[in-house]
């Protein structure tokens, strides 16, 4: 049941993804192999590429269906919008691919910023204009330097992975009881988001909280499923575990739905447990409605999309240089306190129905 329950919502999250890549006006394809990119954009339009992560990441999805609303609001932008699928070879080729197809701009959303990073490198020497995201490319994932501003010929746009994972490391020094068991779930190994979030979880909560114990840690790559089976395992041990603490919303929304019909961690509709995540998706925010999700903190896709394809735009019309765009969104906490407003941003979206449930 559970497993059925986790796949509709990853169903509706790839099929948000899958209308946002094909979607525009014929021309864009979610798939290399069939995308004719290489074509001249219609009207004189530019034509600018979007590289996404991983449609089954919920996060990437979103930003792909916000990349897709900001393009049809620009008279100047043809997009199409292409997934890795977290998988390091097929992105690699994919950006390879927008080299080959001669693109105006490519934003890239890397999976593993080192291995990517010599692909862009290559876009740069075509020539073609770059603009990292969700996380920025930099220096030292190139070269295996300690130079950590942002790539050299390239721009971006993107939110600062320590700020949105302090939200709930601060707030979690308070409210995690003593002496608890925590379990961690961490994103893709060589991701700087993934990174610089578990960072600022020791910095902000472990070092402040020696009395807290990390029964389990592990990777499960943004991923719902793979972190729902962590849980299933780590819970077999029948150590109570205190929190969950997640580097995005989709993880912990994974290992929440492997506790969910479980005594021991929700009776009578009241969980027995804290849970954080990061990214203040609409599932988060219905799970933090739910009484499920502790806190998040918001990283906008829809502000990274606007942002994105509004410097995308101006580049292409030699407004600005790609290496001046260097722009990031804020980290606003989400909790039961406020989750409301926010709930209410995603019905106005589209994302979450009237019934309160997310859109299929």
């Amino acid at each position: 049941m559970k497993m059925k329950k986790l796949t509709a919502v990853l169903l509706s999250a790839a099929m948000v993804f899958s209308l946002a890549a094909c979607g525009n006006g014929g021309s864009g394809s979610g798939d290399s192999g069939s995308s004719d990119g290489g074509d001249a954009a219609a009207d004189g339009k530019k034509r600018v590429c979007f590289v996404a992560r991983a449609s089954a990441d919920t996060f990437a999805a979103w930003l792909t269906s916000e990349m897709q609303k900001a393009a049809e609001g620009n008279d100047n932008i043809e997009l199409t919008c292409v997934s890795g699928e977290a998988d390091d070879n097929k992105e690699n080729g994919l950006l390879e691919d927008c080299i080959t197809k001669g693109y105006d701009l490519v934003i890239v959303q890397s999976n593993n910023n080192a291995a990517q990073a010599p692909y862009v490198q290559k876009l740069v020497e075509a020539g073609i204009p770059v603009i990292t995201t969700n996380p920025t490319t930099h220096q030292s994932d190139l070269d295996g330097s300690d130079d950590n501003s942002v790539m050299k010929g390239t721009g971006t746009v993107d939110a600062d992975p320590v700020e949105q994972a302090a939200v709930g490391a601060k707030r979690a020094v308070e409210e995690v009881p003593e002496n608890a068991n925590v379990v961690v779930l961490r994103g893709p190994s060589g991701n700087f988001h993934a990174e610089k979030r578990r960072e600022a979880w020791d910095t902000e909560f472990f070092a402040k909280r020696s009395d807290v114990k990390i029964l389990y840690e592990d990777y499960a790559n943004w991923n719902s499923d793979e972190a729902l089976k962590l849980m299933e395992n780590w819970v077999q041990s029948g150590t109570h575990i205190d929190a969950i603490i997640s580097m995005n919303d989709n993880m912990a929304a994974g290992a929440i739905e492997a506790v969910r019909e479980d005594p021991n961690y929700v009776k009578d509709g009241k969980s027995n447990f804290l849970a954080y995540g990061v990214d203040g998706t609409a599932q988060g925010c219905l799970l933090i409605k739910e009484g499920l999700l502790t806190s998040t903190a918001l990283q906008s896709a829809s502000d990274l999309a606007k942002m994105n394809i509004d410097y995308a735009s101006k580049v292409l019309a030699g407004e600005m240089e790609v290496t001046d765009v260097n722009d990031y969104v804020d980290a606003p906490e989400i909790s039961a306190d406020n989750v409301d407003e926010y709930i209410q941003m995603y019905v106005e979206n589209g994302e979450i129905s009237d019934s309160g449930k997310l859109a299929e």
